[in-house]
């Protein structure tokens, strides 16, 4: 993509001095946000990675076995906990205890972790009737249950929008995550997918509404990140781009920012996933949130 000329620049002036005050320097930085180093900077984690936490795997088990039913079609999550489902999902067909389990992948990551397992794959359309999805959340709100998802790194053909499309069309919905993923007054980033076109005036606006306790930085597909996205900006299968919207002070209501943001010109969709009626299932420190 072609970067911005200084013309462009020069007739964003608010957005260029959000540049400026977001770039680490030598003892100088914005009155309102903090200096933050750049190895904190949101370059999203890989999926993959999954030790260390306690009953997850039975979470994933109990997920399998309590709710998914020969014959279903399954909205398959990325990350670690998913990828577990996955794997046991393919060994109960195999065993013959499901059959005829149709799964819907959410990412090229569920995608081939269902293809090892040997389970047959259907993809996601507007009409599709998907009978239970299972996810990764990055975060839970505590009490709300309102979740993030979107952090991890995404494909250059993956999508948000997709992968948020298929929990919500789902007829039931479960989250497996980690006893710290599930907390009040969370931090950290918010994905937010806005058009190319002017995706500047956009970030501008949000980083208005959020001021004193979020910066906006555009995601890059690898590399350095920086408030423009860095020399390769991440744009998605649907064109959009990504900005990660990271809070340097406590979310008191998540919801409350998801529709803030629905509000913003330019913004198409993001990932917060709210309104949703779920059931806390608490297993040692894995968790198990069920529509």
């Amino acid at each position: 993509m072609a970067q911005a000329s200084p013309s462009l620049f020069a007739t964003h002036s608010h957005f260029s001095a959000i540049i400026r005050r977001n770039i680490p320097s030598a003892g100088v930085h914005s009155p309102h946000i903090p200096a933050r180093p750049t190895y904190l900077l949101p370059l999203s984690v890989s999926p993959v990675a999954c030790v260390g936490v306690p009953n997850l795997l039975e979470a994933a088990k109990r997920t399998v076995d309590d709710y998914i039913r020969s014959g279903m079609v399954v909205g398959l999550g990325s990350g670690c906990a998913s990828r577990l489902a996955i794997e046991y999902l393919g060994q109960r067909l195999r065993e013959g205890v499901l059959k005829d389990v149709v799964g819907v992948p959410t990412s090229n990551f569920s995608s081939s972790e269902a293809a090892k397992a040997g389970i047959h794959l259907n993809y996601y359309q507007d009409s599709l009737q998907i009978d239970f999805a299972f996810d990764d959340a990055d975060v839970i709100e505590e009490g709300t249950l309102t979740a993030i998802i979107g952090r991890r790194q995404l494909e250059i053909d993956e999508s948000i929008i997709e992968e948020k499309s298929v929990m919500k069309s789902a007829s039931k919905l479960a989250f497996i995550i980690a006893e710290k993923q599930y907390a009040r007054g969370l931090d950290g980033s918010i994905p937010v997918l806005v058009k190319s076109g002017d995706w500047m005036y956009t970030a501008e606006e949000i980083d208005d509404l959020f001021l004193g306790d979020a910066e906006v930085w555009r995601r890059p597909t690898h590399g350095k990140a920086d408030p423009l996205g860095g020399d390769f900006p991440m744009v998605t299968k649907e064109g959009h781009h990504i900005l990660d919207v990271i809070f340097t002070s406590p979310i008191l209501d998540l919801a409350k920012v998801g529709e803030n943001l629905d509000q913003i010109d330019g913004v198409v969709d993001h990932g917060v996933i709210a309104g949703i009626p779920l059931v806390l299932f608490t297993l040692s420190n894995a968790f198990l949130v069920v529509l």
